[in-house]
């Protein structure tokens, strides 16, 4: 069994109408992510072996797009935030991982609005990227 470390993936067993949980959708967007769909303030500390940096607003709300909830987010120093999914209390953050060990705190958390992420149109297209690959998968 292979072993996750994504923020709630112990209890992250949701499924969508093929009944892919989000531990499937991390296997799936593990061979997506990119640098080129990294934040692009972020691209040149992008790794493969830190695939999750600079992925979350983009792969929060396709996520909201498969299961819907609602995408909160973390105030993070420099007023950005970072973006996890809250479907119906099932919380998990399949871009945690590029924290490290930094514990965050997913308590509280403002709801994220599509409309202000998207109006940035280099992150659309990088949402619109990750969108049309999954079904490939």
């Amino acid at each position: 069994m292979r072993s996750y470390h994504f923020y709630g993936w112990e209890t992250a067993d949701i499924k969508d109408e093929r009944g892919l949980t989000p531990r499937d959708y991390y296997d799936i967007l593990s061979d997506i992510w990119c640098a080129d769909t990294c934040a692009p303030r972020m691209r040149k500390d992008w790794t493969p072996e830190n695939r999750t940096l600079g992925q979350c607003s983009i792969t929060a709300f396709l996520l909201q797009d498969i299961y819907g909830g609602k995408v909160r987010g973390i105030l993070r120093p420099g007023g950005n935030y970072h973006c996890f999914n809250d479907v119906g209390g099932c919380v998990f953050d399949l871009t945690s991982e590029q924290f490290g060990d930094e514990v965050l705190d997913y308590e509280n958390c403002p709801e994220q609005d599509r409309a202000v992420h998207f109006a940035k149109e280099e992150k659309r297209l990088r949402y619109e990227y990750l969108r049309e690959r999954v079904p490939e998968r």
